[in-house]
């Protein structure tokens, strides 16, 4: 009789999930504002770290980012046919008017703030996520930070 084998023991993929995927759901929601693109996203970057096996040195930095450019792949095809519905974001566990400050976010600043304000990333890797320099990604952040504040002006006073 042959045991079950668990895929995810060996890679730690199974703690990732575990710890990541519902804060990663979030993030990529924010940057996204579509559920149905964010669980699309989520789900296949686990799938493919998983089909990666061992080829995957760090799992945790490599889902965030695959999840990411699934993401921003797909807002990218659905721009090029049209949205498909035109339905109001709602997010339960989330600020709306947060969520709603951030929708007006050009894509890699939005991207950019919440890998690094919310994922907790350094510049450097969020500049490997998105494929530019770390200058550039300084640069997103600092434009991000002031169209929030004139957007949020009372959560600077948190």
């Amino acid at each position: 009789m042959r045991e079950k084998v668990d895929p995810t023991a060996e890679t730690g993929l199974g703690e990732v999930f575990e710890t990541e995927a519902p804060r990663l759901w979030r993030a990529v929601f924010a940057y996204t504002q579509d559920r149905a693109v964010t669980d699309d996203a989520v789900a296949e970057a686990f799938a493919q770290c998983l089909r990666r096996g061992d080829a995957v040195r760090d799992p945790r930095a490599w889902v965030w980012r695959a999840a990411f450019r699934l993401a921003a792949g797909d807002l990218r095809a659905r721009r090029r046919t049209g949205p498909l519905v035109d339905a109001p974001v709602h997010d339960p566990e989330g600020p709306q008017r947060v969520l709603a400050a951030l929708a007006t976010l050009p894509g890699n600043q939005r991207v950019a703030a919440i890998l690094h304000w919310y994922g907790g990333y350094e510049t450097g890797v969020v500049a490997d996520v998105l494929g530019i320099s770390a200058a550039t990604v300084r640069v997103h952040l600092s434009r991000a930070r002031t169209r929030l504040r004139t957007l949020l002006p009372e959560e600077d006073q948190r």
